[in-house]
C-alpha cells in the first residue's frame, strides 16, 4: 500500500509531500491541474524511462520518494533473489539531475532500472482509459484465465501453478529441440567433411612418422651429401700422419730414435723422450680411429635416395599442415582420429537427444491438456461471475462470452487460443470485443474484470487514471461503489472527474494551480469533509455551488 510521496522539482511541482491513506482515495481537479504529473513522477519512480527536461528547475536535482507497506504482499523471496534488505516498510526514491544522470534506491541501496521496474510491477497496478484496449489482448485474456484462483471440484491445480508448470515443461522441450537441431547441425557438418578428415588421417597414417626422426635423417642426409669431401679428407689426413717418407708418424718416430742416442749422456732426456713416446700412441690411436671411421662409412645411393624421399614426404606433410616438426604432426594426426571416432558417438547422442525431445514434448502435450481443461472452467467461472457487476454498472444486456480454441502448434503460454466475446444487446451477436465495444463499455468491463480478479487474490495498490470516461447518472454511483467495494481488499487511488465517484472514496485529495509572476506551479492537498463537500458540489454545478448542488453533494457523501 502507498503511504507517502515525495516530489521535488518534477514538471509544476516544486515541492509536494502526499500522505495517502489505505481504503479507496480520490484524486480531482480541473482539467490540466496536474493530476497526470501525480502519475508521471510515480511512473518514474517505479522505473519509467526519465526525461530530464521535465525538471521544474534546471538547475537543480529532481527527487521523487516514497513509501509503502508491503508485509501483505510475500515480497521476502524476491528482495532475497536481488539481494535487498528486506522490511514491512519499504522506502523507493529516484534521482534527477540536470545533466541527465539519474539513479535509483531500494531501502537506501542502489539498484538497477530494470529491477526497480521489475519491483514496481508487484506493488501499483496503473490502469488508464487508454489501457482498456489491453482487454482485448489475447495474452490479458489468457492471463485472466490462469489468474483465477481456486481448485476445481477434483483437486487439480489452479491456473497459475498449472501455467508454471507448463512453462516449466515447455522451457525444457525447447532447450532439447535446440540441442538436437545443434547435434543434427554438428552430425551434418562431420559428415560433410568425414571423406577429408579420413583422408587426412590416413595419409597421416601411412607415413608412419616417428617422434625425433626428421632430426636423425636431415644428420644422415646431410652426411650423405657431402660423401666425396669426407673421403678426401680422410685421404689427406692418412698422407699427412702416416705417409712412408713424410708422414706425420714417421717423422715423430725418427725424432724419438735421435733423442734415445743422447739419453745416456744426458738425464735431463727421459721426460721428453717419454713424453714423445705417449704422443707417437697417440697419434697412432687416431690414425686407427680414422681408419675404422674411414672403412665404415659406405656411401649408398640408394640410401642417399630413400634419405631424401623420407624427408620430401615430411616437409610436404608439414607445410600442408602449417606446421613445423613431427610432434605437430602427430598431434594433428591424433586429433584427426578423435574427430572421427566422435562421428560415430554423435549418432547416439542424437538418438538420446531425439528420445529427451519426445519425452518432454509428451509431457508438454499433457499439461497444456490440464491448462487447457482449467482456463475452460475458469471461463465459464468469468462469464458468470461479470453479469451481476455488468448488470450494477448500467449494461444489463450485456454479456460476454469466452471462446477457446486450439492454436495451431504449442507456445510458451499452451495451445490455446482465446477470444472476447462481447454482446451489448439482447437478440444481438457476439463479437471480437475489440469490434463492437465502445470506450466507455471498454472502460466498464475492465473495471468489472478488475473487481473480479481483486476478490478473489491479493492485489498490489490499483490506481484508475480516468477510466470512468464515457460514464454519467446512475452509472457513475455504482462505478464509485464497485471502487469502494474494492477498497476492501486493496487500496484503490482514483483520478476522476466525477462527482459521484470522489464522494465514495474515505479520503479526497485535490490538485489545483497557482500562477506567481511568471512560474506557474501545481499543488495538491487533503480536502476536510467540509471542503470535500463543496468541491463536490462545485464538480456538480460552477463556482460557487448551489444550494441544490450542496444538497445533492451531502446526498452523495451520506449525510
Amino acid at each position: 500500500m502507498l503511504r507517502t510521496l515525495h516530489i521535488e522539482n518534477y514538471a509544476l511541482i516544486a515541492k509536494s509531500d502526499i500522505v495517502f491513506e489505505g481504503g479507496f482515495v480520490a484524486i480531482t481537479g480541473e482539467t490540466g491541474a496536474g493530476k497526470s504529473i501525480l502519475l508521471g513522477a510515480l511512473g518514474l519512480l517505479l522505473g519509467a524511462r526519465a526525461d530530464n527536461g521535465a525538471l521544474y528547475d534546471m538547475e537543480k536535482k529532481c527527487v521523487i520518494e516514497a513509501t509503502f507497506d508491503i508485509g501483505a504482499l510475500d515480497l521476502q523471496g524476491f528482495f532475497e533473489q536481488n539481494d535487498w534488505d528486506y522490511a514491512d516498510t519499504l522506502l523507493l526514491r529516484r534521482e534527477l539531475t540536470p545533466s541527465g544522470k539519474n539513479r535509483a534506491f531500494v531501502n537506501d541501496t542502489p539498484v538497477a532500472l530494470t529491477a526497480l521496474k521489475d519491483l514496481g510491477t508487484r506493488l501499483v497496478d496503473i490502469h488508464s482509459q487508454h489501457q482498456t484496449l489491453t482487454i482485448a489482448n489475447s495474452d490479458f485474456q489468457l492471463g485472466l484465465l490462469d489468474g483465477m484462483p481456486g481448485k476445481a471440484e477434483d483437486g487439480t491445480e489452479d491456473g497459475e501453478r498449472a501455467r508454471l508448470a507448463y512453462g516449466a515443461a515447455f522451457h525444457q522441450y525447447q532447450a532439447q529441440k535446440k540441442r538436437l537441431e545443434q547435434l543434427t547441425e554438428q552430425d551434418s557438418k562431420n559428415k560433410q567433411d568425414l571423406d577429408y578428415n579420413q583422408f587426412l588421417y590416413d595419409e597421416l597414417q601411412k607415413a608412419n612418422l616417428a617422434d625425433g626422426e626428421q632430426e636423425q635423417l636431415e644428420e644422415e642426409h646431410e652426411l650423405l651429401s657431402n660423401t666425396e669431401e669426407i673421403k678426401q679428407v680422410f685421404e689427406e689426413v692418412f698422407a699427412l700422419c702416416d705417409s712412408d717418407e713424410n708422414g706425420a708418424y714417421q717423422a715423430l718416430t725418427a725424432a724419438k730414435g735421435q733423442l734415445a742416442k743422447i739419453a745416456s749422456c744426458h738425464k735431463g732426456i727421459d721426460e721428453l723422450y717419454n713424453r714423445m713416446e705417449s704422443s707417437l700412441i697417440e697419434l697412432r690411436d687416431i690414425l686407427d680411429e680414422t681408419q675404422r671411421l674411414n672403412d665404415r662409412f659406405d656411401f649408398s645411393p640408394q640410401r642417399h635416395q630413400e634419405v631424401e624421399e623420407r624427408l620430401d614426404l615430411i616437409y610436404r606433410l608439414e607445410k600442408k599442415h602449417h606446421v613445423a616438426a613431427i610432434a605437430d604432426l602427430l598431434a594433428i594426426q591424433d586429433n584427426l582420429d578423435k574427430r572421427l571416432q566422435s562421428i560415430g558417438a554423435l549418432d547416439e547422442e542424437i538418438r538420446r537427444t531425439m528420445e529427451a525431445v519426445d519425452k518432454a514434448f509428451a509431457e508438454v502435450q499433457t499439461l497444456a491438456e490440464r491448462l487447457t481443461e482449467i482456463r475452460e472452467r475458469n471461463a465459464r467461472k468469468i462469464e458468470m461471475a461479470l453479469m451481476p457487476t455488468l448488470t450494477d454498472l448500467g449494461m444489463k444486456e450485456a454479456q460476454l462470452r469466452v471462446k477457446l480454441e486450439k492454436a495451431s502448434d504449442y507456445g510458451p503460454n499452451g495451445n490455446d487460443s482465446v477470444s472476447f466475446l462481447f454482446n451489448a444487446n439482447r437478440g444481438g451477436q457476439f463479437r471480437e470485443l475489440s469490434r463492437v465495444a465502445s470506450g466507455g463499455e471498454m472502460s466498464r468491463l475492465m473495471l468489472a474484470i478488475k473487481s473480479l480478479v481483486v476478490q478473489q487474490k491479493l492485489l498490489p495498490t490499483i490506481i484508475f487514471d480516468e477510466i470512468d470516461s464515457g460514464v454519467s447518472g446512475d452509472t457513475s454511483v455504482r462505478v464509485g461503489c464497485i471502487m469502494q467495494q474494492m477498497a476492501s481488499h486493496m487500496q484503490v487511488i482514483a483520478i476522476t472527474h466525477l462527482p459521484q465517484i470522489a464522494a465514495r472514496a474515505a479520503q479526497h485529495l485535490f490538485v489545483y494551480k497557482n500562477t506567481e509572476g511568471e512560474r506557474t506551479e501545481s499543488h495538491i492537498r487533503l480536502l476536510s469533509r467540509q471542503e470535500r463537500l463543496r468541491q463536490i458540489a462545485i464538480m456538480l454545478s460552477s463556482d460557487p455551488p448551489t444550494e441544490a448542488a450542496l444538497q445533492t453533494a451531502r446526498e452523495l457523501m451520506g449525510k
